[in-house]
């Protein structure tokens, strides 16, 4: 939890704000293979990459 908060503050600081979608889009594609290998659903989910 620490990392986000210093994250946060770095992108608060130094006015990085174009760093907020990319960070958004890695984890969004990090949680979808994560949900991908647990699930029946996986096969579908692959077809889309």
């Amino acid at each position: 939890m620490e990392f986000l908060q210093d994250l946060w503050n770095f992108m608060k600081t130094r006015k990085k704000w174009w760093l907020l979608p990319m960070i958004l889009v890695l984890l969004i594609l990090g949680l979808l293979l994560i949900f991908a290998e647990s699930s029946a659903l996986g096969s579908f989910i692959y077809t889309l990459f």
